[in-house]
């Protein structure tokens, strides 16, 4: 298994930049629910979190003690939504830009120099920024801003379900599993589904 390190952020702090901040969204490619982006800055030449790990690989319980951890040790950080109506209106992609220009601007700390994993930020300085390919899962920054995220986006669901209780948010979290699939099949779509996806070949 590989785990996040310091590296990139260190090399930046040596160069001069006091304020790096990692990005990275959760809900991309979920069915249903908003696409969200978290937004953390370490303070400089701090130690790594014992535990840091890629969201994905963690359990719910981990990411959530997690969570406390990076909020307690960060200079900054916030988690920024862009809602279903905006992805439906604009689609996933430029939805997804919006919500990282909506976590920088959060920030009250504004970051000298900003980490994507695997993105770049349209309409901000490429020079002031970097696509880390596989960045939660190499970089600090950004493995810890995908964690708030998660953690932070599998609540909102988790109370969606209990408004769209058919759907059970609270177990796929709005990814397309095999029961999300046959219950579109089965009650049609809420008003939180992702209709920009073409969701309606579920219910033939």
């Amino acid at each position: 298994m590989i785990f996040p390190t310091l590296n990139i952020e260190k090399k930046l702090w040596s160069l001069g930049y006091n304020y790096i901040c990692g990005l990275d969204e959760v809900g991309r490619g979920c069915f249903a629910g908003p696409v969200c982006v978290g937004a953390v800055i370490f303070p400089k030449d701090c130690e790594l979190l014992e535990g840091l790990a890629d969201s994905k690989l963690l359990k719910p319980r981990q990411r959530e003690q997690l969570a406390v951890r990076i909020k307690n040790q960060a200079v900054n950080w916030t988690v920024a939504e862009v809602g279903v109506a905006t992805i439906n209106k604009l689609g996933i992609g430029k939805a997804t830009q919006m919500a990282f220009r909506k976590a920088t601007k959060l920030l009250d700390q504004h970051p000298d120099y900003i980490l994507i994993d695997a993105f770049y930020i349209r309409h901000l300085r490429r020079i002031r920024q970097k696509a880390v390919a596989d960045g939660d899962k190499i970089c600090a920054s950004i493995s810890a801003a995908s964690i708030i995220a998660k953690v932070y986006r599998d609540k909102l669901m988790k109370k969606l379900a209990v408004k769209y209780p058919l759907y059970k948010f609270g177990k796929h979290k709005g990814y397309g599993t095999k029961f999300h699939q046959e219950a579109i099949r089965k009650y049609g779509l809420s008003k939180i589904h992702r209709t920009s996806f073409n969701l309606s070949r579920f219910m033939i």
